[in-house]
């Protein structure tokens, strides 16, 4: 399993459980993370899965795709830390993964 901490707008976090090979968007909806909605299913076509990634983490994770960054422009006051929760596949190496929600994903 890999541990994932999701903190709100407001600084309050949570821990939760995810499998490898799962997107953190998926792994947010099975655990009840209200912020993030996932309105397309995760297929790259809306941005109400944007997150922020901790600081520490960015560079494990990656930059986004061509096709990720022209959706996040679609997306709530996106910045260098901007992703699509959707396009963050789980692996061994992002166990502990910090994400920050943020306010609002509309």
């Amino acid at each position: 399993m890999i541990n994932l901490t999701f903190i709100d707008h407001t600084g309050n976090e949570r821990v939760i459980e995810a499998n490898a090979g799962e997107s953190v968007m998926r792994a947010a909806i099975s655990n009840n993370i209200s912020q993030i909605l996932g309105d397309c299913g995760g297929s790259l076509a809306c941005a109400t899965c944007h997150v922020h990634v901790h600081a520490e983490w960015r560079e494990r994770v990656g930059q986004p795709g061509e096709a990720e960054a022209a959706m996040l422009e679609m997306a709530i006051d996106p910045d260098e830390a901007s992703r699509l929760s959707c396009q963050i596949l789980l692996n061994d190496d992002l166990n502990g993964l910090v994400i920050n929600l943020p306010a609002s994903q509309i």
